[in-house]
């Protein structure tokens, strides 16, 4: 069994991989293309690592929580906040394309942009169209692109920004660290939420402002 099958079979056992699309996108999109290259050697191990500029390329764990929450789905529109190492981003891409799906991934630091691009390329998203990450201030949303099905985001806010509720479809759902939690909004009514908090992570913060 390679390291990429038992972090999966870790991650599967322990209740935290469930849905078929999203293992499949586990299995596709390998973390090792997404990790500096000093760090290859401990792509699989299931931890979090420094990706330059302060940021991470999160937990898998955490990634696989998160996307589960999230319930992504071939054809739909996700807005991906904080690109990092692109490595969410290719993962959400692989399990949207089929049906016409497109990830809007934004990041604040130029150079992460251009990493995160490189490494999505490697699996032709950007060639197709799939995936478009655009530098800005991820608390701002997009609101050009909007409304969106799914929000998410891999960086920590005091509280879930007020534009991405208005930039979520009605019925659709927004997964992101507040604080030191994770935080699952779903968008009943035009102006209505339901929220459901789950706690115990650790994330960067989500930097605002000038880009």
């Amino acid at each position: 069994m390679s390291s990429l099958e038992k972090l999966i079979k870790s991650l599967v056992d322990d209740g935290y991989l469930k849905t078929p699309s999203i293992i499949e996108a586990f299995q596709k999109i390998n973390r090792v293309d997404f990790v500096p290259e000093d760090l290859k050697e401990v792509a699989y191990e299931n931890n979090p690592l420094p990706i330059g500029y302060e940021q991470t390329i999160s937990q898998p764990l955490t990634v696989a929580f998160m996307l589960e929450l999230l319930e992504p789905k071939k054809g739909e529109k996700i807005l991906d906040i904080g690109a990092g190492s692109g490595w969410q981003t290719a993962l959400l891409a692989h399990i949207v394309a089929d049906g016409g799906g497109k990830v809007i991934a934004i990041e604040r630091i130029p150079e992460l942009k251009t990493i995160a691009e490189e490494n999505v390329a490697k699996y032709n998203f950007l060639e197709k169209d799939v995936v478009q990450i655009i530098q800005g201030d991820g608390s701002k949303g997009r609101k050009d692109k909007a409304p969106y099905d799914k929000i998410i985001a891999a960086a920590s806010a005091d509280k879930i920004p007020s534009a991405w509720k208005e930039q979520l479809k009605i019925g659709g759902r927004i997964v992101a660290p507040v604080g030191q939690s994770i935080v699952m909004i779903e968008k009943t009514e035009q102006n209505q939420f339901a929220q459901k908090q789950y706690f115990g992570f650790s994330f960067v913060p989500l930097v605002k402002g000038k880009v």
